[in-house]
């Protein structure tokens, strides 16, 4: 996005207090804290990318991705799962060109045990980081748990250390991954601070309610809050990764879900004007409940989730019991008239973690036209995810205390290898 705060635009971004905080009308609500569409199709994404002023991913960038770095695009890239960017094209010259750039992802901690939502940016991430190489900073909204939930700092902090531990399982490389609690690490990192603070400067009250809605009767926490996460955006508020000479000019590339886009609106707008690059952004889609797309996956909500916790017998009774099906409402109808892909959740989920393209579309063949049963499909999807979830739990028993403090400890991470 090109724009600033005082002067016209290309991506959309708050131009008057008038304008909505996010995508809410009567078919769809998508903000950072809710997303809820009417349709059994889910959020409509071109709305959002049209609301947002994103960028579509098209054919043409997934042909110079895999031209640049000489690897395939992921899955959930061939998919459109992750859908939507903002200067992706600037990243691919820095890698062609052999200058730097690092990775910035983050959870806000409101649960024990992490569900399989919330791994798609991570896995995503993690792929990222191998096929880049370069460093990776993870940031842990303790704070805004804090501020938004009915959580004490303590537990909030606790529950850090928890998905910290789900997050390390997934394998990120320890020489180039820092993770952090802005409970522990702000207080000790003064030039992490400034950042927030000029960030802060730059932001009015007025537009803050514009960009996220907060009301007069919101805590000031929560008003100040996007600055905290405005700010892994630059490179130099992580001295100890980037040297205390870092003057912040390493540019970020920031996966996640397309729900996070308004804080990076926010910091784009921000960046030209504390001399900073703006970062650039990879959207996700949303990992439907298992009620179907009309909402997000729910930690609060454990009917709506398989969770990394959950044994294999709770993974096939959710799977079986609430799974939202596309199918016909008899043998003899579905047979006959088939499933609908698009809004049957277990095919959905395939999409997600099914690898193998060609037994994907097979399976959609095979279900559209009758040939495929409901329970079968979700057989299928409850092998794969057992076998996920089994092999993440055996990884996690291995990630210590010890072995957390040593992801979260401010260090210098490798640099990028030549290729």
């Amino acid at each position: 996005m090109t724009d600033q705060l005082d002067a016209k635009v290309n991506d959309l971004t708050v131009k008057s207090e008038a304008d909505p905080p996010a995508v809410e009308d009567d078919d769809q609500i998508v903000n950072p804290w809710e997303v809820v569409s009417k349709s059994e199709k889910g959020v409509d994404y071109d709305k959002l990318i049209k609301r947002f002023g994103s960028t579509r991913i098209d054919q043409a960038l997934l042909d110079r991705f895999e031209k640049v770095t000489g690897h395939k695009p992921h899955h959930m890239l061939r998919r459109g799962i992750f859908f939507s960017q903002r200067d992706v094209h600037f990243i691919l010259n820095c890698y062609e060109t052999k200058k730097p750039f690092f990775l910035y992802t983050g959870r806000g901690p409101s649960s024990d045990a992490m569900h399989l939502g919330h791994l798609i940016p991570f896995l995503f991430t993690k792929w990222l980081q191998e096929v880049f190489d370069v460093p990776l900073v993870i940031q842990m909204t303790d704070d805004e748990k804090f501020l938004w939930k009915d959580l004490k700092v303590e537990e909030a902090l606790r529950l850090t250390y928890e998905n910290a531990k789900d997050i390390i399982a997934l394998g990120f490389d320890v020489d180039k991954t820092f993770i952090f609690s802005d409970m522990e690490y702000i207080g000790s990192c003064p030039a992490f601070y400034r950042n927030m603070l000029k960030v802060q400067k730059c932001v009015t009250f007025n537009q803050v309610k514009g960009i996220f809605g907060f009301g007069d009767s919101d805590c000031i926490g929560k008003i100040s809050f996007p600055a905290i996460q405005a700010a892994p955006s630059f490179s130099n508020s992580f001295p100890g990764i980037f040297g205390e000479k870092d003057t912040g000019k390493i540019p970020c590339l920031i996966p996640c879900a397309i729900d996070q886009d308004p804080y990076f609106r926010m910091t784009r707008d921000v960046a030209p004007r504390l001399g900073y690059p703006k970062p650039a952004l990879i959207h996700s889609t949303f990992f439907p409940a298992l009620q179907g797309a009309q909402s997000k996956m729910s930690a609060s909500d454990p009917t709506s989730s398989i969770f990394l916790t959950d044994t294999q017998k709770q993974i096939k009774t959710k799977i079986n019991k609430y799974a939202f099906s596309g199918g016909g409402t008899s043998v003899e109808e579905h047979r006959e008239k088939g499933g609908n892909c698009e809004i049957d959740v277990s095919y959905q989920y395939l999409t997600f973690f099914l690898e193998d393209d060609e037994r994907l579309e097979q399976i959609r063949q095979d279900y559209s036209s009758g040939k495929l049963l409901t329970g079968e499909i979700k057989k299928e999807l409850v092998t794969i995810l057992q076998k996920l979830v089994a092999k993440h739990q055996e990884r996690r028993k291995d990630v210590t205390l010890e072995v957390v403090k040593s992801y979260m400890t401010p260090r210098p991470l490798n640099e990028k290898k030549d290729k």
